[in-house]
């Protein structure tokens, strides 16, 4: 791909936002999920930020999706993808940086953002009225 200013067309890569490492209070599990190659790719692709309610900076290093809170830039989701669908996900403990405590939680957040991360295109802003109506429940 030919390096240009349009972030929604180029792949997003680590240099891209600020970004913090994965802090030593973290903790992994299993997510089971199949993947469609379409999928996979509009991950690959990440995203770069383009307003204030895009919440998330993402990308991907070899099978390896990183994803940051796009304020801070605390690492907070690592996606280790594998064939058989058995995915390992590192996921933020840090209380002062991510507040969720439970895997089933997890899962369930992590599931909802990869729904809408895998279409095409992201809506940025769909997403953080879905969160906002979420939180606010």
């Amino acid at each position: 791909m030919t390096e240009d200013n349009n972030t929604e067309t180029r792949i997003a890569r680590r240099n891209d936002w600020k970004t913090e490492p994965m802090p030593e209070q973290h903790e992994t599990f299993v997510l089971n999920r199949a993947f469609s190659a379409e999928e996979m790719a509009a991950l690959r692709r990440g995203n770069i930020p383009q307003a204030m309610e895009d919440k998330w900076f993402w990308y991907m290093e070899g099978s390896t999706l990183w994803a940051h809170r796009s304020w801070t830039g605390n690492c907070i989701y690592r996606i280790d993808f594998k064939d058989n669908n058995e995915h390992i996900v590192t996921v933020n403990r840090d209380p002062e940086q991510y507040g969720r405590t439970g895997i089933d939680e997890d899962i369930e957040a992590l599931n909802k953002l990869l729904n809408w991360w895998t279409r095409t295109p992201y809506d940025h802003y769909t997403e953080w009225l879905s969160e906002t109506c979420d939180t606010l429940k």
